[in-house]
C-alpha cells in the first residue's frame, strides 16, 4: 500500500534518536518496551540506561534480588512490570538458554508480554513480519482509514493487527517503529494532529474528510474509585519507619509507611501511635497527600512526627536501600 512506502521514506530522516533504537538486542528492546508502558520517553531513558548497566542480560535479571530489582525500578511505577520481567527472565534462562525466544508466538508465552511487545521484539530484533499495534498505531490507522470504530474494543485491535499483517514490508522493524513514531510526534492524541508535517497527508482519509481531529473514537474510561487512608510518616532519628507489604496485591512486596483505612482524627491517630508503642517527640504535623493509580485514587491524611518508644523495633528503619513507591514517598514531603 502507498502509505507503507511513504512511511519508509519518512522515518530515516525524522525519527528521534533514542538509545533503544541503536540496538537489535532483543533483551534491550524488551526492557525498553516494558518501561515505556504508561511512562514518558524522557523519563524512561535514565532508567533504561541504569537498568542495562546493572542487569545487561536475561541471566543477570533472573538472578537479581527482588529488593534490588524494585530499587532499580523505583520511580517508574506499575511495579508488577518489574516482577514480570524477572519471572520472564527466569523462564528465558531455563527454557531458552538465556537468549530471548525469536518467534512472536513464543514471546507471547512470557509473563508480561502481550501482542504489542511481542510484535515489537520479533520485528525489530528478529525481522519477523508481524505488526506491533499500540495506542499510537491504532490512532494513526483510525485516521488513515477514517475509521470511527472504538479503538478500546479488543476486536478492533485484532482487526487492525490482521490488516497490517497483510501489508507489512520486508523491514517490519522499521515499519513498526515508523508507525509508532508518527503517532507519538505527528499524528498526536488529544486534539488536532499535525497534518502539515505528516508524510501520509496525501493518502489520509480522515484529513480528506475533515475528521482527523475527531478521531480516533475511544470509549470513556470508568471513573477511578477513591479510597481514603491515614498514613503515618514517622521518623526514628531522622529515618522513616516502614513496613513491608504482602507479596500479593497492589504494590506487592514493596515497603510502605504504616497506614490505616479511612481518615483518622488527631485523637485517633495519637491513640494508634500509643497502641503501637510510639510517642511523638515534638510536634505532630498533619497534612494531605494524593496518589493516582490507573483505576483508583488514594486521598491521604498524613500524620508526621519524630517518634521514640519501644514500638520502633516493630518497624523497618529505612536506610535508603528499601524501595518505597511514590504512593507513599509523597507523604514524606512535609508541607
Amino acid at each position: 500500500m502507498e502509505f507503507v512506502e511513504l512511511l519508509q521514506k519518512w522515518y530515516p530522516d525524522h525519527h528521534r534518536d533514542l538509545p533503544w533504537r541503536a540496538t537489535r538486542d532483543p533483551y534491550a528492546i524488551w526492557i525498553s518496551e516494558i518501561m515505556l508502558q504508561q511512562t514518558r520517553v524522557a523519563a524512561v531513558i535514565p532508567y533504561y540506561e541504569r537498568f542495562l548497566n546493572e542487569l545487561p542480560d536475561a541471566k543477570a535479571l533472573a538472578a537479581v534480588s527482588d529488593d534490588r530489582l524494585l530499587r532499580l525500578w523505583q520511580g517508574l511505577g506499575y511495579y508488577s512490570r518489574a516482577r514480570n520481567l524477572k519471572r520472564a527472565a527466569q523462564i528465558v534462562v531455563k527454557e531458552y538458554g538465556g537468549c530471548m525466544p525469536n518467534r512472536y508466538e513464543d514471546l507471547l508465552k512470557l509473563p508480561g508480554i502481550g501482542s504489542y511487545t511481542a510484535g515489537a521484539i520479533a520485528s525489530i530484533a528478529y525481522g519477523e513480519r508481524v505488526p506491533a499495534v499500540d495506542g499510537n498505531v491504532l490512532r494513526v490507522y483510525a485516521r488513515l482509514q477514517n475509521d470511527p470504530s472504538d479503538i478500546a474494543d479488543p476486536a478492533v485491535k485484532t482487526r487492525v493487527f490482521a490488516e497490517l499483517s497483510a501489508v507489512i514490508p520486508e523491514d517490519p522493524g522499521m515499519f513498526n517503529q515508523a508507525m509508532m513514531e508518527l503517532g507519538a510526534t505527528v499524528c498526536v492524541p488529544n486534539g488536532q494532529p499535525l497534518c502539515g508535517e505528516c508524510p501520509l497527508v496525501s493518502v489520509c482519509k480522515a484529513k480528506s474528510a475533515g475528521t482527523a481531529g475527531l478521531l480516533p473514537n475511544k470509549a470513556p474510561k470508568k471513573p477511578r474509585a477513591i479510597e481514603t487512608l491515614t498514613v503515618f510518616a514517622l521518623y526514628d532519628q531522622g529515618a522513616p519507619l516502614l513496613l513491608k507489604r504482602p507479596n500479593k496485591g497492589l504494590l506487592a512486596g514493596l515497603y510502605e509507611l504504616p497506614n490505616e483505612t479511612g481518615m483518622l482524627s488527631t485523637e485517633q491517630a495519637t491513640a494508634w501511635m500509643t497502641a503501637h508503642g510510639l510517642h511523638p517527640v515534638g510536634d505532630l504535623s498533619v497534612y494531605s497527600a494524593k496518589h493516582v493509580f490507573t483505576h483508583i485514587e488514594w486521598h491521604m491524611r498524613v500524620y508526621a512526627a519524630d517518634v521514640a518508644g519501644e514500638g520502633t523495633s516493630s518497624f523497618v528503619r529505612s536506610d535508603g536501600s528499601q524501595s518505597i513507591p511514590t504512593a507513599f514517598s509523597v507523604c514524606l514531603k512535609k508541607e
